[in-house]
């Protein structure tokens, strides 16, 4: 059969969807990640159910399956993932024309119900729906952390980390198939083996993986501002193969909407992690996240917020508003920051963010990068730095006076930088 895997949400949920497309190959069926509506017999959405615009479109999605279903453009539907596991009863009775909703540990089910089975499958064994060059490599599930603001917990559990030699494996398979570059993910990286071998062991881990000949990039996802070993910066600065590259949500740098948020450190101790990371690395490009609009935040809050985005000066910066998740302890609290002012103070921050961009780009005018390349387009080749992740950071402009080849690297000389952007030729 041909099935139409459509993953929405973060690359968690993609690496879940690449786990599921890996069996179903393995029964003889054709696999399509993402494709059209009706790309396939069969469509499975892998769904997320994270804030309320991922929620939207995860219904959306669905929505416009049963759409074609109903016009004999498909002939069955599945719904999996994050909405699934936390909405199942209420999806079950909303939409009937779902042919089967399963939640985020239901692997096993949703296989049955496609006559394969989960037997077959080699350790390490992947089939990837990125580029064939990079790959995200997912180390751990679920999530210890109590944030106020955070459904993750109750939808995905506790923090289950994978052992070390099975993570070495999944690395090996990957890069000899051809991956070079790979991505550590987990809701938490910095908690990695404190459930399995009672202590963190995220160096250890990474001592591991940079042993993975074929392994040329390895960047960290989704770092959390406590518990954060050293010895890891000290790696980073001393083995080319990790990224200068760190993406660790803040969310905040108000005291008092940290401490509401549960999150664990204080203003201090944020400020004093951003200075100890670009001690230890001083090349190290800062990815973080930050939440406008939490209940309680005051005009005064914001500022303080605004001054640590210019003074901190991060090379990637995202931000989202406040939306309450039912079931958590945020929600018991009154949303008191209006819709309007939520947005005009994301707009604020992004507004900042975007000269700092500007501002760093501009200093890489002149300079020779090791680039990747991912991909063509019209005009140009496409490629990134190892200071830029795949889809959510800048990407380095190559016009195409010369026949480059996805997924190899090569020195660029950077000629001249936008916003996001940074235009350049190969030396």
């Amino acid at each position: 059969m041909k099935i139409n895997i459509i993953t929405l949400g973060c690359s968690k949920n993609l690496v879940d969807s690449e786990v599921l497309g890996t069996h179903l190959h393995k029964f003889k069926n054709k696999i399509i990640f993402d494709g059209e509506i009706d790309s396939g017999k069969i469509a499975i959405v892998n769904t997320c159910g994270f804030i309320n615009d991922a929620k939207e479109e995860s219904i959306e999605t669905i929505m416009n399956l049963v759409q074609a279903k109903q016009e004999k453009s498909i002939e069955k539907i599945y719904v999996m993932g994050c909405l699934s596991e936390r909405y199942k009863k209420d999806l079950i009775s909303e939409i009937p024309e779902v042919d089967g909703f399963f939640g985020v540990n239901d692997l096993p089910e949703i296989l049955s119900s496609l006559n394969a089975d989960s037997k077959n499958i080699l350790h390490g064994e992947r089939l990837i729906s990125t580029p064939s060059h990079y790959a995200f490599l997912k180390i751990a599930e679920g999530c210890n952390r109590q944030c106020a603001f955070c459904a993750i917990p109750m939808i995905r559990g506790n923090h289950i980390s994978q052992p070390v030699e099975n993570i070495v494996a999944e690395a090996d398979y990957l890069t000899k198939n051809g991956v070079k570059e790979l991505m550590l993910i987990s809701q938490d990286l910095s908690y990695y083996g404190k459930d399995l071998y009672g202590e963190y062991h995220l160096r250890k881990l990474l001592d591991e993986l940079v042993k993975v000949e074929k392994l040329e990039w390895l960047r960290l996802h989704y770092l959390y501002p406590t518990d954060f070993l050293e010895p890891v910066l000290d790696l980073m600065a001393q083995n080319p193969k990790i990224c200068s590259y760190i993406d660790i949500p803040f969310q905040h740098i108000s005291s008092k909407i940290l401490k509401s948020m549960k999150r664990g450190h204080s203003e201090k101790s944020v400020r004093d992690l951003v200075d100890l990371f670009r001690k230890k690395v001083p090349d190290v490009a800062l990815r973080t996240t930050m939440i406008v609009g939490y209940p309680g935040e005051t005009d005064e809050d914001f500022r303080k917020l605004v001054d640590f985005v210019q003074q901190a000066d991060f090379d990637r910066l995202g931000v989202f508003t406040y939306s309450e998740e039912e079931g958590t302890s945020a929600a018991k609290f009154k949303d008191d920051v209006s819709a309007e002012l939520k947005q005009e103070r994301l707009d604020e921050i992004m507004e900042i963010q975007s000269s700092i961009s500007l501002k760093k780009n501009q200093e890489k005018i002149g300079k020779i990068f090791k680039v990747l390349i991912d991909r063509e387009e019209q005009d140009y080749f496409v490629g990134r730095t190892e200071f830029d992740s795949p889809e959510v950071d800048n990407e380095v402009l190559i016009p195409k006076t010369k026949k480059l080849k996805t997924g190899l690297f090569y020195n660029v000389k950077i000629n001249s930088a936008e916003e996001f952007d940074l235009i350049g030729e190969v030396e």
